[in-house]
């Protein structure tokens, strides 16, 4: 890489904290955002692209990013979602042979301010610490007292819907319309990979926005239906809590990832809360209470459900849990074809232990379509 002078670049947290480092390619000014981390070795362009992701600003653990580049198979969506990157090194160079070019021309393209030669292991201890907050990268780094005002007008990521700004805003097929079933989707936030997960078990699939109603979604005439992931708040999602009701009541094959998992909960009564930091990285070890097993998973979400209310409903089962705090990591409702897991068993790059949740779901569709 040809030497250029990066520009200093500021990183200001909501409490008044601040970290330093510089600008990577071309991009400046200033992006807000609610800071995370990510615990992944890689698949950084798959986490860049999730659509849960977007509003926020993503700190990598992994010191190294971008030394694989980016390819264009490995997308979850049609952008990049975080609102800012925060890394420790940044490798402008790259070394894999079928990559399509290099995460800085990515970032470019993609509008996104990223910054570097930051003391990631500090900043995410701040944030174990003190939870995650809202934060501003910039690169104007004489202007902190107007950062800090601007900073006090981004809105908490508490009571946030954020599902409207990446949901699909037309209706749309994935897959075979050959295959053996259909399935409704209701997008959230949904990732492609998801959708590759279904059409792979012979699902055709209608993809709705994240306010359709279930009339539009049973229009379709699916076998079964799908809730998914997605940014934000789970609470101010009425629409989509009342498709979950109607689907319920009418004992219906149901599935639900991360936000969707939530979505069910609350239909049933469970109220959710923001996590202190949240779950976010590919090596998170779960309990499958039903089978005994331990899962390694990939996860990616800020809220979770209220586990006590959980133990407390006669129709609920608790199928997983996690096992680093005892969180709710699944749910299953007694006596319905309805399931819910809060995480990634699509995980692209990895791990695939919980794959098999999708041919659970499909044994659901099967028992009622045969």
């Amino acid at each position: 890489m040809k030497y250029k002078k990066r520009q200093k670049a500021v990183i200001l947290l909501a409490d008044g904290t601040i970290f330093y480092g510089k600008a990577v390619g071309n991009k400046q000014g200033s992006a807000f955002g609610e800071v995370c981390f990510n615990t992944g070795m890689t698949g950084y362009q798959e986490i860049f692209t999730d659509p849960s992701y977007y509003g926020q600003l993503m700190v990598t653990t992994n010191a190294h990013i971008g030394n694989y580049g980016v390819i264009k198979e490995e997308v979850e969506s049609d952008s990049i979602k975080i609102a800012g990157l925060i890394v420790k090194n940044f490798s402008y160079d790259y070394s894999r042979d079928s990559a399509d070019g290099s995460l800085e021309d990515f970032l470019d393209s993609n509008n996104l301010l990223a910054i570097s030669d930051v003391d990631t292991r500090a900043l995410v201890s701040y944030i174990r610490d003190h939870g995650a907050m809202n934060a501003v990268i910039s690169t104007e780094t004489d202007n902190i007292d107007a950062l800090k005002a601007q900073l006090n007008d981004v809105p908490n990521m508490e009571g946030l819907e954020l599902a409207s700004k990446v949901s699909t805003k037309e209706p749309y097929y994935y897959g075979d319309p050959d295959a053996t079933y259909k399935v409704s989707v209701l997008d959230i936030g949904v990732k492609r990979n998801i959708l590759r997960n279904l059409a792979q078990r012979d699902m055709y699939i209608k993809v709705f926005p994240y306010n359709a109603k279930f009339e539009e979604m049973e229009a379709f005439q699916p076998d079964g239906y799908f809730l998914s992931n997605g940014p934000g708040d789970p609470e101010p999602l009425v629409a989509a809590q009342e498709v979950a009701r109607q689907i319920i009541k009418r004992n219906l094959p149901l599935f639900g990832i991360c936000l969707g998992h939530q979505v069910i909960a609350i239909a049933n009564g469970i109220s959710t809360y923001k996590m202190h930091n949240g779950h976010r990285g590919i090596n998170h070890p779960v309990l499958n209470l039903v089978s005994g097993k331990g899962e390694i998973t990939s996860q990616n979400h800020g809220f979770a459900i209220n586990r006590q209310e959980a133990e407390e409903n006669e129709a609920l089962e608790i199928t997983h849990v996690h096992l680093n705090d005892d969180t709710v990591a699944g749910l299953a409702l007694k006596g319905k074809k309805v399931f819910s897991v809060q995480y990634h068993p699509e995980a692209s790059p990895g791990p695939h232990d919980s794959s098999y949740l999708f041919d659970q779901f499909l044994d659901n569709i099967k028992r009622v379509s045969n």
